[in-house]
């Protein structure tokens, strides 16, 4: 006898980070729909970002944003599994034809969290100093605050930069508090940064839900856990990235506050060195129409051929 369909089936990478945000989903899916979990599978796949482990080779190199969610993508589009599960900062700003991220979990702490065994912030590290990241965002940031650090790829897993850092790879990093609230490993952040001043990555800290854009009964499943607040600020910050044409290669930060018609949005781009620094604020309830008008004006601030310039 056959048995009967799953409720869901939800696709994830196989990090421990990937499959807490699964188990997550799962757990609320469950409780939301009054299915058992055992009726909600979770597939795991591994992408060309995880299969890609030379920490020398920069995101960008490897494939971009999508390298994380490639596999992902094409086994929802080809109906093996129902729901993807992305941390929404990789997500592409272009999604494949048939597929749509309609919905966000409510948004985690979006902050960066700087780890050290060496210093208690940036600030207090020797001159110098190496600082471990592959995200250009970050680079640019630190460098912006401190221009004498050496920046050394740092990629990998959260567990797998704890232990670089542990085994003296680099003198510091930053890793996103979400993350680590996720994993249970809040305790391992030397310091929180201010937002403000470290803007975070466009959609950080936001588990993000795709699904086939043509399947309505999965569209009414997630929709009981979208969070509207959050969803809005997604689209806004997802909306400006589009404009700027950002991606993995490009050092764009991102921060939404306030809510329905009180939303605003703050961007900025920067230069690889971090010396020039674009920002741009604007307010309104259209989520998409404001993240639109944020990137114009940092392009409009910026030049279209910005980015072009800063990575000759």
């Amino acid at each position: 006898m056959q048995s009967p369909a799953p409720f869901a089936r939800i696709g994830t990478r196989g990090s421990p980070l990937a499959m807490a945000q699964a188990k997550l989903v799962r757990s609320l899916l469950s409780a939301a729909h009054g299915v058992s979990e055992d009726d909600i599978e979770i597939d795991v796949f591994l992408t060309g970002g995880d299969r890609s482990q030379d920490a020398n080779l920069s995101l960008a190199t490897i494939g971009g944003k999508g390298v994380f969610t490639k596999e992902i993508d094409e086994a929802l589009l080809s109906g093996r599994v129902d729901i993807g599960v992305h941390s929404s900062k990789d997500v592409a700003t272009g999604l494949p034809a048939g597929m749509t991220l309609a919905a966000f979990l409510e948004r985690e702490d979006v902050r960066d969290a700087f780890l050290s065994l060496k210093a208690q912030n940036i600030e207090g590290l020797p001159q110098g100093a190496r600082f471990g990241t592959s995200s250009i965002r970050r680079a640019a940031q630190a460098l912006r605050l401190r221009p004498d650090l050496q920046i050394v790829p740092f990629r990998g897993n959260v567990h797998t930069r704890l232990q670089k850092l542990a085994d003296d790879v680099a003198d510091a990093t930053l890793l996103a508090m979400a993350g680590l609230n996720r994993l249970g490993e809040a305790h391992r952040a030397t310091g929180v940064l201010d937002r403000d001043h470290f803007m975070p990555a466009p959609a950080q800290g936001a588990i993000g839900l795709a699904v086939r854009s043509d399947d309505r009964r999965m569209l009414d499943v997630i929709a009981a856990l979208d969070h509207a607040q959050t969803h809005a600020a997604i689209t806004a910050e997802r909306a400006m990235l589009a404009v700027l044409d950002g991606s993995c290669r490009t050092p764009v930060g991102a921060l939404t506050t306030g809510q329905g018609a009180g939303l605003t949005l703050r961007g900025e781009i920067l230069s690889l060195d971090g010396q020039t620094t674009f920002r741009a604020e604007a307010s309104g309830s259209d989520a998409q129409a404001l993240g639109e008008k944020v990137g114009r004006a940092l392009l409009d601030q910026a030049g279209p051929d910005w980015l072009k310039q800063w990575m000759a």
